[in-house]
């Protein structure tokens, strides 16, 4: 008997999100190789999802952020010029969270940035929502992400803090270390103080990366 190539979906709401992202996607990549990926994000999601209530909507995200970093890999023209800038750590869940939403807030839609965990937690610190809430930084829709190739392969600047050399490295693209102490655990007060470090980092970073104008 011929295997299908249609996987099955370990959940079938993800149907209607193989839907979109396939049209997004039409001419570029096949129906199969989106529902694919989409089982393929799912079940990595869930294997460290403490909630699974939004389980299906974060599915989609992170696969949709899967299938954007191919579309970059396959032609780097199609993000018009716009640097990506990807964080990792080790649980996505402190350091480079903040990272990723400080540069989003700072830089808006001059750049694209990510972030990944080499060891995806299941959910982002409270104390981490907190201090970037109080900064004015919109955190609302961010979730801890497995690290994948294709994220790496489609950043033009990888940064990484305290997961040691479990990052894949590909040729052709700057790496930073930078050395962040992680919050996890910490109070309020050294997170808060972890943030201005970071800002002061992202501040320098944004001086070397390239203007759209």
């Amino acid at each position: 008997m011929t295997a299908s190539p249609y996987p099955v979906l370990p959940d079938e709401r993800l149907t209607a999100g193989v839907a979109r992202l396939a049209v997004r996607h039409r001419g570029r990549f096949s129906p199969e190789t989106v529902r694919r990926l989409i089982a393929d994000s799912y079940q990595r999601l869930a294997a460290n999802a403490h909630v699974r209530t939004h389980l299906v909507v974060l599915t989609e995200r992170f696969a949709a952020e899967r299938l954007d970093a191919l579309a970059h890999v396959d032609d780097p023209t199609s993000t018009g010029g716009r640097p990506r800038v990807l964080f990792v750590c080790s649980h996505n869940a402190g350091r480079s969270q903040m990272a990723a939403a400080l540069l989003a807030h700072r830089a808006g839609d001059g750049v694209i940035v990510s972030s990944a965990g080499t060891h995806p937690s299941g959910a982002v610190d409270a104390h981490v929502v907190q201090a970037l809430t109080e900064a004015g930084v919109a955190i609302d829709e961010v979730f801890p992400k497995p690290l994948t190739d294709e994220v790496v392969q489609a950043a033009d600047i990888v940064i990484t803090m305290g997961c040691g050399d479990a990052c894949p490295v590909f040729p052709g693209h700057r790496y930073l270390d930078w050395p962040v102490p992680d919050p996890e655990g910490a109070p309020i007060a050294v997170v808060r103080e972890i943030r201005d470090g970071l800002d002061a980092r992202i501040t320098a970073l944004l001086d070397t990366l390239p203007s759209r104008s």
